[in-house]
């Protein structure tokens, strides 16, 4: 498998995880999180209707990320 396709694949993947959580902001840097999650999120799927799968793929990465720490720090619930 060519690493373009794998990058779309793993891409859409963590769009799909991500679309499943119901992320709940528990201040108001929370708050400032979900945001840049969103944008995260939105710009992954901006870069992917451009063909350009490496970026699509760092921005699903970053808005998991983002998800992940808030949680991890309990500003974030999920």
């Amino acid at each position: 498998m060519d690493t373009e396709k794998k990058l779309t694949q793993e891409t859409e993947k963590w769009q799909k995880k991500l679309s499943a959580l119901t992320i709940t902001p528990k201040s108001e840097k929370g708050n400032q999180y979900l945001t840049n999650i969103n944008a995260y999120i939105s710009d992954s799927a901006h870069f992917q209707s451009k063909n350009d799968p490496i970026r699509a793929f760092e921005a699903i990465i970053w808005a998991w990320a983002w998800a992940e720490i808030g949680k991890d720090i309990g500003i974030l619930d999920y």
